[in-house]
Order: structure tokens, then C-alpha cells, then sequence
């Protein structure tokens, strides 16, 4: 009987070296993440955590002009989300500054703020888009909560092959898409690719047909489809004036609109940024900070 327990003994110190290597070997534990910190992050994917976000940048719903009819869309397909219901992911694309990535942040705090659901919005970049399903393998983890997932200024060039990522947890994937789980992404681009390399593979290729069907099914996978194109002068004074009585600029109504034409005319386009880039630059100029 001692013969056995000096055995033991023996063995002792062996196994628990082997237990310390295999745990100094073991990958490291995913981050707790603390979803009630905030109702905005943005994943990291170096350390596969999510970093919460206290302040939002965004814009009032109620200031985005000229948008309606995407508001609308946007909005009814967010609140059937929340609501549990079934909802499509939605490509935002069109003009350069017309509001996409302001109304996705919009809509999300309309909703959280009139109806108290647990629903979190997640900003992946567009350089970790590769690593996308690991970011569903956390949220999967969660099923109490809603999330929308959010890209901005997605797009993909002829030697990216990352779209496959997206394509396959869209739809694609054994898994697919968790069903707490929606994703909305911003573009320039319809097809999330640029025409000059459409044209070109489509050119160069055996089968044209073919040639860039992977990648412009990738926009298939979109339910929703909603564009956005330039507006016109007097949407643009629209927001123009909307911008400055939500943050009580006084000026006559004459010479707000002089200054924001000639603001445009200088940049040549107008657009919701271009309006509230004015609004920011009128406002330092009368000693007003925006908050």
C-alpha cells in the first residue's frame, strides 16, 4: 500500500507540469462581453471583443432630409427585426454623403429610444470583414439580444476574396446567419465592386457570364436594396435650415441661404455633408460649439 501511494506521489508533480503546459498551449479564453454597457460597439477583431461605445456619433432621425422614402424602408424592416419578426439585410448605396451610414445609427437610436428593445448595434470595419464569423460565433452566444451588424463603405477589388466571408454568413454557411443577427452595409458601389473591373473580367474572360457572378451575387444577399442619389438645391437649403434652427443659429433667412449656396458651389456637390460641414463652419464662426 505505501509502494502505491509513493507511486502517486511520484506522478504527482509530472501530471500537473503536463496540466500546466497544455493550459500555457490552450488558445485564450474569449473576453465576458458586457452587453448592458453600452447599446453601440465596434468588434475588435485582435482580441475578438467588443468595444463598447458610450457616445454615438450621429444625427437626429427627424434633421435627415430628403431620404424619406429610405427612411421608411429602413425603419420598418429595423422595427420587425426588434420585434422578433423577419427582416432582410439591407445594402445602403448611392451618392457619397447623402446620409446611409447617418440613417443606419439614426434608426438604430429611434428604435432603442421609442421602444426599450434590447437591440445593439455592432460596427465591423471594412478591413476585418474576414473575420466576420467568428464575431457571429460571439453573438450567437447571445441570444437574449438583437444585433445589427453594420459595415460602412463596403466594397471589394479584384484581388480581395474576403466578400467570401460575407457571402457565406448572409446565406451562404452550413449555419448562416444567427437569427438574432442582421447586417446592414453602406457602398458607392450597387454591385460592391467598381464597373471598370466588371467590364474588364467580364472582357478577358471565356465565360463573361461568369466571370463576375461570384462576386455580384455577393449583392443578391441583400434583401434590400436602397439608393440614394444627389439632391437637388433646394433639398439641400432643406437641410440646410433644418440643421440651423435644431441648433439655434439665428441668421437671417436670406443670408443662410446665400452662404450655403456659395459653400456648395465651392465644393462642388451638394449633399447632407456638405450641408452640415457649413452648419459646423457658420457655427464656429458665431461662437456656437455643437454638441
Amino acid at each position: 500500500m505505501s509502494k502505491k501511494n509513493d507511486n502517486a506521489a511520484s506522478i504527482a508533480p509530472v501530471l500537473e507540469r503536463i496540466a500546466s503546459a497544455l493550459e500555457r498551449l490552450a488558445p485564450p479564453r474569449p473576453p465576458e462581453i458586457k452587453l448592458n454597457a453600452a447599446s453601440a460597439f465596434v468588434w475588435q477583431s485582435d482580441s475578438a471583443s467588443l468595444i463598447p461605445i458610450t457616445k454615438v456619433n450621429r444625427v437626429e432621425m427627424r434633421l435627415l432630409k430628403a431620404i424619406d422614402r429610405n427612411l421608411n424602408i429602413l425603419l420598418e424592416n429595423t422595427l420587425s427585426f426588434a420585434h422578433g419578426f423577419s427582416a432582410n439585410n439591407a445594402l445602403l448605396w448611392g451618392a457619397r454623403g447623402m446620409g446611409k451610414s447617418s440613417l443606419i445609427k439614426a434608426v438604430h437610436h429611434h428604435i432603442c429610444k421609442q421602444t426599450g428593445k434590447e437591440l445593439k448595434l455592432i460596427e465591423i470595419h471594412r478591413e476585418d470583414i474576414n473575420t466576420l464569423p467568428a464575431l457571429m460565433v460571439v453573438l450567437r452566444r447571445h441570444p437574449q439580444s438583437r444585433f445589427v451588424v453594420f459595415c460602412d463603405d463596403l466594397s471589394f477589388d479584384a484581388a480581395d476574396t474576403s466578400y467570401k466571408s460575407l457571402k457565406a454568413v448572409l446565406e451562404g454557411g452550413i449555419e448562416g446567419r444567427p437569427e438574432n443577427v442582421i447586417f446592414y452595409a453602406t457602398s458607392n458601389r450597387r454591385h460592391l465592386m467598381p464597373r471598370d473591373m466588371m467590364e474588364n473580367e467580364r472582357s478577358t474572360a471565356i465565360n463573361p457570364s461568369e466571370a463576375v457572378e461570384e462576386k455580384v451575387s455577393l449583392s443578391d444577399r441583400f434583401g434590400l436594396w436602397i439608393g440614394f442619389h444627389n439632391c437637388s438645391q433646394n433639398e439641400y437649403l432643406e437641410m440646410v435650415a433644418a440643421y440651423a434652427a435644431h441648433y439655434g443659429i439665428e441668421i437671417a433667412a436670406d443670408s443662410l441661404r446665400a452662404e450655403a449656396i456659395e459653400w456648395s458651389a465651392t465644393r462642388g456637390a451638394r449633399s447632407g455633408r456638405v450641408a452640415w460641414q457649413y452648419i459646423l463652419d457658420l457655427a464656429g464662426r458665431r461662437n456656437i460649439k455643437i454638441v
